[in-house]
């Protein structure tokens, strides 16, 4: 028996090292010197060593008691959802809570913390929209940026050729992302899996090309500025630039850049809560069971005459609004949009924010969020690095949540008749009672 082991390891090991060394020897064994190339076979001989080292540890303590104790616990974070069983405390304490920590937090952070905060709220608003196609409808979209493209373009040209503000394009642009989303939706409505994502991988890249060719209406690769938003002819600018009248001038006070900032961080915030809000009331409505049933199996709700049709195109549309809308609040950040700003690796970050929060899961989708938008900005001094330790982190993570950072969690529901037995057994609990 621990011979068969043994041979099984040093089998492990040897194609471990093998396909290490395949893999690092054109990366790092040979490195460039102007049109030359000098060999460092050893240090790809080295990496390799180190991997084999770490995946043999790693098998070891896998056979071991602890090793299979916390496979067998792991293995227990992948069943199903939680039902909720209806005797749960109410979260509105800890929910209030949070919002006035929300609120309050640009009187504690500086211009910097502000900055990533909104940046976060951003994703935020990016991985709710997302969530809706492919955690709760279970559709693959991976050009989800495409939308979040179209919501920042909207308030450029908007502002250049139509006098669009920033309001007008807070209001226009869940409109003008849902028809994009609509439009995505009909040719895609038969396909699944690996044939959708790859549609809609290609419909992304065709918005960021038509971005970056259309040099006359967009400024292609130069991009396109933005107005600075106002609040009721209130500009958040030193002197007046859009014909209102600058904020601290009105309120008599000191200029300060930040106060823009606070602009956007309380709009953002509150935006993002009712978003929040919406998501979670269309899960329990008939609308989100559908999308639910639609994830789980198709052709089981298409028999029950669930029009799948319909189902599709909500998601893709409410998902796609929202994209908008974090678009409009990423041009009003930045003040300047380009192409650049939408390529797929902003789509593959998207969804990798959905997975690892949960698919499905507000919460986990919000957490997910916050994390990976905060800590590249904590590994800023290990940049050579970081995206290295970034992928481990999604590797360990895939390994100890595989369902995400927070399961499911689905409200339970009773039959009328139940209810009405329960309240039956009650009132004749109550006589009973009042008898004695």
């Amino acid at each position: 028996m621990e011979s068969n082991r043994l041979r099984a390891l040093l089998k492990q090991a040897l194609l471990t090292f093998t396909v290490s060394l395949i893999l690092f020897g054109p990366i790092s064994g040979l490195v460039l010197a102007g049109f030359s190339f000098t060999n460092e076979l050893m240090r790809a001989v080295l990496l390799a060593a180190v991997v084999t080292a770490g995946r043999l540890a790693l098998s070891l303590f896998q056979i071991s008691s602890l090793g299979r104790k916390l496979t067998r616990r792991m293995a227990g974070n992948g069943a199903g959802v939680t039902v909720m069983t209806g005797k749960e405390r109410s979260p509105l304490l800890v929910l209030s809570l949070l919002f006035v920590a929300g609120l309050s937090l640009p009187f504690f952070a500086d211009k910097y913390l502000l900055g990533i905060a909104i940046l976060a709220l951003i994703y935020c608003l990016l991985g709710l929209g997302l969530n809706i196609v492919v955690g709760l409808a279970g559709l693959l979209d991976l050009g989800y940026v495409a939308f979040y493209a179209v919501g920042a373009y909207l308030l450029a040209l908007g502002s250049q050729y139509l006098g669009i503000g920033f309001w007008g394009a807070l209001v226009l642009a869940p409109f003008l992302a849902g028809l994009f989303g609509m439009i995505l939706a009909f040719p895609v409505l038969k396909m699944h899996g690996d044939y959708l994502a790859i549609v809609t991988l290609g419909f992304g890249e065709i918005i960021r090309l038509v971005l970056n060719n259309w040099l006359e209406f967009t400024g292609g690769p130069n991009g396109a500025p933005v107005p600075a938003p106002t609040f009721l002819g209130l500009e958040f600018t030193r002197t007046a630039k859009q014909g209102g009248v600058p904020i601290h001038e009105y309120l008599g006070i000191a200029y300060s850049a930040d106060y823009r900032f606070w602009f956007l961080y309380f709009v953002l915030f509150l935006v993002v809560c009712f978003v929040i809000y919406a998501v979670e009331r269309l899960r329990v409505i008939p609308l989100g069971r559908m999308w639910e049933a639609l994830r789980e199996d198709e052709i089981a709700c298409r028999s029950l005459g669930v029009n799948h049709v319909f189902t599709k195109l909500t998601a893709f549309m409410l998902g796609a609004s929202t994209g908008g809308l974090a678009g409009v609040f990423f041009a009003a950040q930045q003040g300047f949009v380009n192409p650049t700003s939408f390529t797929f690796f902003e789509s593959a970050l998207i969804l990798a924010i959905v997975v690892l929060g949960g698919l499905g899961s507000t919460a986990g989708v919000i957490s997910a969020a916050l994390v990976l938008t905060i800590l590249p900005e904590l590994l800023r001094e290990f940049a050579e690095y970081r995206v290295l330790v970034f992928g481990i982190l999604m590797v360990v993570m895939m390994f100890w949540k595989p369902r995400g950072l927070v399961r499911i969690k689905r409200p339970a529901f009773f039959p009328s008749s139940m209810k009405e037995g329960i309240g039956s057994e009650l009132s004749f609990e109550g006589k009973a009672e009042a008898g004695r």
